[in-house]
């Protein structure tokens, strides 16, 4: 493994990550300017940017790395889903555990992010995107 194809790869996550906030955000804004109570709108916003963070991390972050179509892919698929539901609870215990501690919900949020977002990285990686014929835990191939 290349140090710095990994860290060219942790960046261009980050850039995927972002345009999958923005997707994110900006749906669930629309959605409430439409009228939408905001917890579902909050529900189809994530729901989309996970959408937008599979094909920003299947076409580009980890291009190479991409099961093949059928079983393999649904469960890749699954996986990537799962790793997304993780870092939700991870946001949700930071975030609740921050502001229980007298913190500022907003920072507790960004905290939150920087957590989630490594987290979730190295889940994608290792185990969701795991370099053909190597263990998730081999460290080979990428």
């Amino acid at each position: 493994m290349s140090l710095l194809r990994e860290a060219r790869r942790f960046a261009a996550y980050g850039l995927a990550s972002a345009l999958a906030l923005s997707f994110d955000m900006g749906s669930y804004l629309l959605l409430i300017g439409a009228g939408m109570a905001a917890p579902f709108a909050a529900v189809l916003g994530y729901t989309l940017g996970i959408g937008v963070h599979w094909l920003a991390s299947s076409h580009v972050v980890f291009a190479g790395r991409v099961a093949r179509p059928g079983r393999e892919r649904s469960a890749q698929m699954g996986l990537f889903g799962l790793s997304a539901l993780i870092g939700l609870a991870l946001t949700w215990m930071i975030v609740s555990g921050g502001v229980a501690a007298g913190l500022d919900p907003r920072l507790a949020k960004i905290g939150a992010i920087a957590v989630s977002f490594v987290a979730t990285f190295l889940l994608r990686a290792r185990f969701v995107f795991a370099p053909r014929g190597a263990g998730p835990l081999s460290g080979e191939g990428a």
